[in-house]
């Protein structure tokens, strides 16, 4: 975002050799909700529909609708608006939102019936053909997390009518920290073919590729660059081999800076291709 969507952003992509672009829209660590350069945003755009290259949005980390506090459930409100807004205003095909946990030792059916009342009005306003999906993110599982494993997006669907903007938004490392073994001959594909039993076909719409630096199971998202952590080269090999994930983009969300990232997206081709 600093600097431009276009002229930095969408630059930096060119630059690693990626074929799609995840972006913030506003700080990622604060409430603000920036009304973003027109121009940019028609620019940004335009170089993405003239290179093919889909693009998707990343709502601020601090959203968490299962709050039990009140004012960071509105603020929660205001700033996915602004993400989804902002969204379709830079032709963005998804929104990431991470689900969110049930704090002040509420019960997880409580935060879930207030997921439902205050996120539902957000899907029922993308109406306009070039809306973005909403994407939920599960998360590593820390603390009193609504969604962690894959049957969590079960609970959270059903709480969301299963709305037809909803979608996934797997974060292997994420996945892998919750408990699900990617590792072994059939690991990644027992955790897509219940992700796909769990929310339907057609639901996954995005993937972060993140290698784990802990253990299966461990509950902490520090991600690791493509092979070098606890998941391994091969699960990302079998990742691209699944049926849902064809035509599914992967964005990588990888330590090591501008050298870290240009040798994953190069790897992760390579074993697409491969």
């Amino acid at each position: 975002m600093a600097g431009g969507l276009n002229s930095v952003g969408l630059a930096y992509a060119h630059d690693l050799g990626a074929e799609t672009v995840q972006v913030f829209v506003a700080n990622p660590r604060g409430w603000a909700t920036p009304a973003g350069d027109p121009r940019q945003d028609e620019a940004f755009r335009a170089a993405c529909a003239d290179g093919a290259v889909p693009a998707y949005v990343h709502a601020p980390y601090l959203i968490n609708f299962g709050s039990h506090t009140e004012a960071t459930v509105e603020k929660s409100v205001a700033s996915l608006r602004h993400s989804l807004r902002r969204g379709r205003a830079i032709g963005a095909l998804g929104v990431v939102v991470h689900t969110g946990s049930a704090t002040g030792g509420r019960e997880r059916a409580v935060a879930l019936e207030q997921v439902r009342e205050r996120m539902l009005p957000l899907l029922d306003e993308l109406t306009h053909d070039d809306d973005p999906y909403l994407l939920l993110e599960p998360t590593a599982g820390q603390g009193a997390s609504l969604c962690s494993r894959v049957p969590d997006l079960g609970p959270y669907f059903e709480a969301l009518d299963a709305h037809p903007k909803l979608g996934v938004c797997l974060d292997t490392c994420h996945v892998f920290a919750a408990g699900h073994d990617l590792t072994g001959p059939n690991g990644m594909h027992r955790t897509l073919d219940l992700l796909v039993d769990t929310v339907g076909t057609g639901r996954l719409k995005l993937i972060h590729a993140n290698d784990s630096q802990d253990v299966v199971g461990a509950h902490k998202d520090r991600h690791a660059n493509i092979g070098s952590g606890h998941i391994g080269e091969d699960p990302f090999r079998a990742l691209m081999t699944h049926p849902a994930t064809e035509g599914v983009p992967l964005v990588i969300e990888t330590p090591g800076g501008k050298e870290g990232h240009t040798a994953d997206v190069e790897r992760l081709k390579k074993l697409r291709d491969g």
